[in-house]
């Protein structure tokens, strides 16, 4: 199964590729979608979901596993992020394909073990469950290799499976 990760922003988004086979993963390619700061913000969410399309296109996933939104502190910054994952998820309706959300809780407890771990225990294990020699680049392209890991392992497990049945 192709898992495309999704970090959501507008400044910059992730992604990930990532192919699961029966509890084995590899990194297939990973980056990310960025809009210049300061050009006008429709403008930006032109580019996230053009660019969105495009990369649809090329990854050909069979899914895509993208982060649900935590509206923390700065509820500003909240609000062009949703607006953002809005033309993203615009782009993989109209690409056919099936969506999974997932919170930041449960993306660190399907990669370390623990809901409350930190960015950089993610980063460790992502690398780490991929065999890889350093995490990429930028962190948002890591943080969505590990929400493609996290769906990985919960689409595989039991219950998942129980599930469709």
């Amino acid at each position: 199964m192709r898992i495309l990760g999704i970090d959501p922003g507008y400044g910059i988004t992730g992604f990930g590729v990532v192919e699961a086979n029966r509890g084995n993963c590899r990194l297939v390619r990973c980056g990310a979608i960025t809009t210049p700061a300061g050009m006008d913000f429709s403008a930006r969410l032109e580019i996230i979901y053009e660019d969105m399309r495009q990369l649809l296109e090329v990854a050909k996933p069979d899914c895509v596993a993208i982060e649900e939104l935590f509206f923390g502190q700065n509820v500003t910054t909240g609000i062009g992020v949703a607006q953002s994952r809005g033309v993203i998820l615009l782009a993989i309706r109209q690409a056919g394909l099936e969506v999974f959300s997932y919170k930041p809780m449960q993306v660190k407890q399907a990669v370390v073990g623990y809901g409350n771990a930190t960015k950089h225990q993610v980063q460790d294990m992502t690398r780490r469950i991929l065999q890889l020699d350093a995490m990429p680049k930028p962190d948002d392209a890591a943080d969505a290799i590990a929400i493609a890991l996290c769906h990985a392992r919960s689409s595989t497990s039991l219950l998942a499976r129980l599930r469709e049945q």
